[in-house]
């Protein structure tokens, strides 16, 4: 017997309903790390492997922690192990997995992409196989074609400031074909890494981009401005920025400047000048996606590549990240908040911490810095509370973010779910936040929290399932 039944996670009536209601709404993925090279070429998946476990060091690093947890030997991970092996090897693992959400999550991707119901593990690993390869060698179960199965209206990239967008071009004149959007999203993690022996080699890299000769801070934040009037030819509507521990240092612009230099140098820099150089950059960048009107999103309180060999033998985003533990971090984001409020360059913004214990502090925070004291900003939920991110990414990290965004903001103005994957059969995992969403807002009707009117409430869930992103975003329908 399957996993997944129509009930799944739906624990009363009400949740029934209003996940009947709400299920069939169209995706926005509004952060997500897919390739668009891959989106544009198409290509069949020459097998489950290479959609379901790695191509090469591409692939759901979350399956791949829990198979080294296992004692599955790295090439039947992210080696060139025998693909049939891999399938097999995760589908022993999934034995062990069970109150994990991947066990639920890799039974969706099963089902809902390819009509999948056998249980996940080593004994049907083979019929598992051969029924979905039967089906990835058809047309519609090429990269776009799967977006369209799970009626993915927009997909934004994580793409370096850097890059010339060439697939998001070729995909651009697609799009009416396609029936849905790729548009980039700017995630400047090189420019942040001011440590980084090759930092200097990179910021001339953006210079030469940008038209910019880059020999001081105030050349970046130029470069900085070419590239976001570039994203936004494209439709670029969003910045990511991976911010794994920050502390507010403002500088005056000699401070900075200094520090740049000998960032270029590459010379040696201590925390506190580090900590100068990401406040101005942040900061610079704050304004630009205030001027653009994007969105800027801050993910954050993350430890970063923990496992060093693992890291020098397969890269960066291979499963050796974590939840870090800045006790301040929230904190240090209202100093950063406070500080823009003054000039009125706080942008459209998601505050996601993968430390649940920053949940309530931002979600109080940013409630300080709606309106400037005279008119409120008429822009609907300027500051969100992130949705429960990657280790939060749980029926119970789902329901506690939902608990704390209703609690202490507009719950009606959520802006939803995103992947934040690299795989094309993460889509399913709309439908798990949407079961989960729905089993809280049916709760609160039987516990005479919310009215019980199947219409109010029903719009509510489809609202947080789509509307509230396609009208906080804009990113425009398809013509």
């Amino acid at each position: 017997m399957g996993l997944i039944d129509d009930n799944f996670l739906l624990t009363n009536d009400w949740a029934k309903k209003l996940f009947n209601d709400s299920k069939d709404m169209p995706i926005i993925d509004y952060h997500c790390h897919l390739s668009p090279q891959e989106m544009y070429e198409n290509k069949n998946y020459k097998n489950l492997a290479r959609v379901w476990i790695n191509e090469g060091n591409a692939g759901d690093h979350y399956k791949w922690r829990l198979m080294r947890a296992n004692g599955v030997p790295e090439s039947l991970i992210t080696g060139d192990g025998d693909d049939f092996e891999k399938v097999k090897a995760y589908c022993k693992t999934m034995e062990k997995a069970v109150g994990n959400a991947l066990y639920e999550w890799s039974a969706l991707e099963l089902r809902r992409y390819f009509g999948i119901t056998d249980t996940i593990n080593e004994k049907n690993a083979k019929d598992i196989w051969d029924k979905a390869n039967e089906q990835l060698a058809k047309p519609e179960f090429r990269p776009r074609q799967l977006l369209q199965r799970m009626n993915v209206k927009v997909v934004c990239t994580t793409d370096d400031p850097a890059s010339d967008l060439k697939y998001h071009k070729l995909l651009k004149k697609e799009e009416k074909d396609n029936g849905f959007k790729v548009l980039p999203a700017m995630r400047p993690d090189k420019a942040f890494n001011i440590k980084d022996n090759g930092y200097g080699d990179y910021i001339k890299e953006l210079g030469d981009v940008a038209g910019v000769n880059i020999s001081s801070f105030a050349d970046l934040a130029k470069a900085f401005d070419q590239r976001y009037e570039y994203f936004s030819s494209l439709g670029g509507k969003l910045s990511d920025h991976g911010i794994n521990t920050f502390h507010f240092v403002p500088a005056s612009a000699s401070e900075v400047d200094a520090v740049f230099q000998k960032g270029l140098n590459n010379d040696a820099l201590t925390d506190h000048e580090v900590d100068i150089y990401l406040t101005a950059l942040i900061q610079e960048l704050m304004r630009l996606n205030k001027k653009y009107d994007w969105t800027m999103q801050f993910h954050g309180n993350v430890v970063r590549n923990a496992n060093s060999k693992l890291f020098a033998k397969i890269g960066a985003d291979c499963g050796g990240d974590s939840m870090g533990t800045q006790a301040d971090f929230a904190q240090e984001i209202m100093k950063l908040l406070e500080n823009m409020q003054e000039e009125d360059n706080i942008p459209k913004l998601i505050l996601y911490s993968l430390n649940p214990n920053d949940w309530m502090q931002l979600a109080s925070g940013m409630g300080d810095f709606y309106g400037n004291g005279v008119d409120a900003d008429a822009t609907k939920q300027k500051l969100q509370l992130g949705c429960a991110w990657w280790f939060n990414d749980t029926r119970r990290g789902m329901d506690l973010q939902l608990h704390m965004m209703a609690e202490n903001s507009l719950l009606g103005n959520f802006v939803g779910m995103l992947t934040d994957s690299r795989s094309f059969l993460s889509y399913s995992r709309h439908e798990y936040f949407r079961r989960v969403l729905c089993n809280y807002l049916g709760g609160l009707i039987e516990n005479g929290e919310a009215p019980a009117d199947e219409e109010f409430m029903g719009q509510m869930a489809k609202d947080i399932a789509y509307n509230n992103a396609h009208d906080y975003f804009q990113f425009g329908d398809i013509q």
